[in-house]
């Protein structure tokens, strides 16, 4: 389903009244099979899940970007939602042999060496992967949220994404509280990573990541050693 580029920004304007399981309807039912939720099998992706097996059934796409250096925890949510909600999991890979020419000439940790050395694993490990897999398909769904970072207070719950003529990046919790989230969570029953629970209120690679102190930003776990405004992976690109 091709979308016109000059439609989406009224299409925009009216989902972005909506709820999210309303835009989260809207963009199943539009897109079926071309749209799928990209996950890190964070609380909010958990969320999502939940809500579009309320809509659909399993008959929904899920995939995931495996780095090769995630959590031990975030692999047992997965394999919990899986199994709940009987929905196969994509997983993507990094291409083996980038990733062994980058870890022979530059070591395991050349990403907390400077911000360009971090930008190149993050390319490798996730950008790449989800290109390929976008490819496939004429949207995406995330869980980002207002709250999580300085780089998404702009965002809209439908917006126009990668340079590709009516490509859709559909945000449904884009204006959901960190309250709100955990409420769905504990309503619902939903299965979510348990690093929340150590601290951990951004998860992402397992040596990227850490759990925060109270007080601190929610992402301020994420890439600690850098800026907050510069805290993104390429995945999410900020707007100009």
């Amino acid at each position: 389903m091709a979308i016109a580029v000059e439609e989406i920004s009224k299409i925009s304007a009216d989902l972005e009244k909506k709820s999210s399981e309303e835009v989260l309807r809207w963009a199943l039912d539009s897109f079926g099979a071309r749209i799928a939720l990209a996950s890190s099998f964070q609380c909010e992706e958990s969320v999502l899940i939940d809500m579009m097996h309320k809509i659909k059934g399993n008959k929904f796409r899920v995939f995931t970007l495996d780095t090769g250096r995630l959590n031990e925890e975030t692999y047992e949510v997965m394999e919990k939602i899986r199994g709940k909600y009987g929905i196969a999991i994509e997983s993507q890979f990094p291409d083996r042999e980038a990733v062994e020419k980058l870890e022979k000439e530059k070591g395991l940790y050349s990403f907390r060496e400077s911000i360009e050395n971090r930008k190149e694993c993050c390319s490798i490990r996730k950008v790449v992967p989800l290109n390929r897999m976008l490819s496939q398909l004429d949207a995406w769904i995330t869980g980002l949220r207002k709250a999580q970072a300085v780089t998404r207070t702009d965002t809209p719950k439908v917006e126009v994404d990668v340079p590709k003529k009516g490509f859709i990046k559909v945000n449904p919790l884009i204006d959901w509280s960190t309250e709100q989230v955990w409420d769905y969570i504990k309503k619902n029953d939903v299965p979510y990573n348990k690093l929340h629970d150590q601290g951990y209120p951004s998860i992402g690679c397992s040596p990227c990541t850490r759990s925060i102190q109270k007080g601190e930003d929610i992402r301020a776990g994420r890439w600690w050693w850098e800026n907050p405004e510069q805290k993104e992976c390429g995945l999410h690109a900020p707007k100009k």
